[in-house]
């Protein structure tokens, strides 16, 4: 019947009693799965993390920098790994890097959460942070509302203070 019909037999259940073939294009089916599978990984979503290294010795004006890259990862929301390298007996003192990461997770807080707590890996330790989910504001609202914070500060003061000066 496949010659007949110029296709391929294939067997779909050779397991089973008695073993399940097919008649089909084989050349074409596997086309097709490979085309579904294409299509199921576009459709993946792949996350990406980035990083950022400190050392316990760096200042806290570099440090800002690199938070600075941080914060704007987290607002195009990529995960964040702070991960901060021991070297020679700086591993003596982890609690300086500890340190580090809570004051960056603080600042950070506004835009990011704590995905994975603070933990050491060799002569490293790293924190992940995700991006926290902001709903989005509404046109009309924002509109609402910036009438009112501009009407505040044009107020007044009396000319007049009430204080008598002696």
């Amino acid at each position: 019947m496949a010659r007949e019909a110029e296709l391929d037999l294939v067997e779909v259940a050779p397991n089973s009693s008695p073993p399940v073939c097919r008649i089909m294009d084989f050349g074409k089916f596997l086309y097709e799965r490979e085309k579904k599978d294409r299509e199921a990984r576009k459709a993946q979503t792949k996350i990406e993390i980035k990083e950022i290294r400190l050392r316990p010795k760096t200042t806290g004006h570099h440090r800002d920098f690199k938070v600075d890259d941080a914060r704007r990862w987290l607002e195009h929301n990529l995960k964040v790994r702070v991960t901060i390298r021991f070297r020679g007996r700086e591993i003596t003192y982890p609690e300086i890097a500890l340190e580090d990461l809570k004051e960056i997770a603080q600042s950070l807080s506004d835009v990011g959460s704590v995905e994975q707590a603070p933990n050491i890996e060799g002569r490293a330790m790293s924190m992940l942070l995700a991006p926290t989910k902001v709903p989005k504001k509404k046109g009309k609202e924002d509109a609402e509302k910036t009438p009112e914070t501009s009407e505040k500060p044009q107020e007044k003061a009396p000319a007049e203070s009430p204080v008598k000066e002696k």
